[in-house]
C-alpha cells in the first residue's frame, strides 16, 4: 500500500507491525500527514483508525485520488491516519506458531477480530500518538466489530468516536438472493465440513459455491459484487479497476459460517458450534451469547451512514439497528446519514462521497 498507492501520490507512509494475544502478527500502515505538511513532528494531529470490510484490506480506502479517496483526504485534512490490515489479509498472514497452510490458522471469526484484532490495533494506534485518544472509521465488517465490542464495554476507554458506514448488525433481511441462497442451503457448513478452512475469493473453493448458487434461475451472476452488495450507483471505471486488481482477500470458512447464522436468524450471537455440548464447552451455556448493543453507552459520540440501495446493510436491518441505537442515545451524540442512491462500495469508493459523505464526517469529529 505505501509504495503502490501512498508514495505515487507523494504521502509519507509507515509500516507498523502488532501482534495480537492470539498470536497473530498484523501489519498496520500509517499516513502521518499531508503532502504539503513539512511538520511531520506535529503531535497535535488527532488519530484516525480505518477499519476496512469483509474480504478487502487497508488499501480499500485509497484506491482513488488525492481529492477522492478518504485515507489521503484526512491526512490532508490534519489528521494522522492509519489503516487497519486483519487477520488472513495478504499483509497480515504471520502468526507467531502457525502458517496459513494450518488449519489451525483459519480457527476464527469476526468474534476473534473484535475480541484481538480490534483492541491489538487501537492500543497500538493509541500508545503511538501519546495516548490520544482514537477516532474511529469502520466500513462493513468493520463496523460489526466496533459494536460488538461496544455492547461489552470494551475498548471505550481508546475510542474518542466512531463513523459506521454501512453497519453491519442484523443481516436476517438482506436482499442479496446470492447470500440468502448461500446461507439458506448451509452452503460455507458444507465446506467446512469438508475440511476446507480458508475462503480465498479467486480460489476453487469460491468457484465451487459459486457453481452451486448460480445455477439458481433467480441469482444473477453477471455482476457478483452487485448480487452481493448492491447496484452502486457511484463508481468510476479506474477506481473501480484498482477495486477489483487489490480487493480480492482471504477469510475464514469459519468466518462465512457465522455470517450465515446471522442471516438464518434474527439477533447478534457469537459463533454458534450447532450443538448444546460443543457450546457448552465454548460458552457454559447451550446458546451462544448474545451481542446486546442496547447496553452501548449512550456518551459514546456515533455517526451511521447507510445506503438506499445497499443490500448487505439493507434499509429494514439497518433501521432496526438504528432504534435500538438511537432511541436511548444521548441525542448530541449521534448522527445518522441516509443517502438513497448509495450501495455498499460507493461509501468507500464513490466518487462524490467526499461530499455526501466525507465532509459532514468530519464536521463530526471536530465536534467531538
Amino acid at each position: 500500500m505505501c509504495k503502490s498507492e501512498a508514495a505515487a501520490f507523494g504521502y509519507p507512509c509507515e509500516d507498523h507491525k502488532v501482534t495480537t494475544e492470539d498470536g497473530y502478527i498484523l501489519s498496520l500502515k500509517r499516513i502521518p500527514h499531508g503532502r504539503f505538511d513539512t511538520n511531520s513532528t506535529n503531535n497535535t494531529r488527532q488519530p484516525v483508525l480505518l477499519f476496512h470490510g469483509l474480504m478487502v484490506d487497508g488499501v480499500s480506502w485509497l484506491l482513488g485520488t488525492p481529492k477522492q479517496s478518504l485515507g489521503f483526504l484526512l491526512a490532508d485534512g490534519g489528521f494522522d491516519v492509519w489503516f487497519a490490515n486483519t487477520r488472513g489479509t495478504n499483509t497480515s498472514r504471520n502468526h507467531t506458531s502457525l502458517s496459513p497452510k494450518d488449519p489451525a490458522y483459519w480457527n476464527w471469526t469476526w468474534d476473534e477480530i473484535a475480541a484481538y484484532d480490534l483492541p491489538s490495533v487501537l492500543e497500538l494506534v493509541y500508545n503511538h500518538t501519546g495516548g490520544q485518544k482514537v477516532h474511529y472509521i469502520g466500513h462493513s465488517l468493520g463496523t460489526l466489530i466496533i459494536l460488538a465490542a461496544f455492547s461489552e464495554h470494551k475498548v471505550l476507554h481508546l475510542v474518542r468516536s466512531a463513523v459506521l458506514l454501512c453497519p453491519i448488525a442484523y443481516l436476517s433481511r438482506t436482499k442479496s438472493k446470492l447470500t440468502r441462497l448461500a446461507a439458506e442451503i448451509f452452503l460455507a457448513e458444507a465446506f467446512h465440513f469438508l475440511g476446507y478452512h480458508e475462503f480465498n475469493p479467486v480460489g476453487p473453493v469460491a468457484h465451487e459455491i459459486l457453481i452451486q448458487v448460480c445455477g439458481n434461475p433467480e441469482i444473477d451472476c453477471y455482476d457478483l459484487f452487485s448480487a452481493v452488495a448492491g447496484p452502486d450507483c457511484c463508481l468510476n471505471t479506474s477506481t473501480t479497476c484498482a477495486f477489483l486488481q487489490h480487493a480480492p482477500q482471504s477469510t475464514s470458512i469459519k468466518n462465512l459460517v457465522h455470517l450465515s447464522q446471522m442471516v438464518r436468524h434474527q439477533g447478534i450471537r457469537r459463533y454458534d458450534y450447532g450443538n448444546a455440548k460443543d457450546n457448552m464447552k465454548h460458552y457454559n451455556q447451550p446458546r451462544p451469547p448474545l451481542y446486546n448493543l442496547s447496553s452501548i453507552p449512550t456518551h459514546v459520540p456515533m455517526f451511521l451512514t447507510h445506503g438506499g440501495q445497499d443490500f448487505l446493510g439493507d434499509v429494514p436491518d439497518t433501521r432496526h439497528l438504528l432504534r435500538t441505537l438511537v432511541r436511548s442515545h444521548d441525542s448530541d451524540n449521534i448522527e445518522v446519514l441516509y443517502v438513497p442512491d448509495y450501495a455498499h462500495a460507493d461509501f468507500v469508493i464513490g466518487f462524490n462521497a467526499p461530499q455526501l459523505v466525507y465532509a459532514p464526517m468530519v464536521d463530526f469529529f471536530q465536534r467531538h
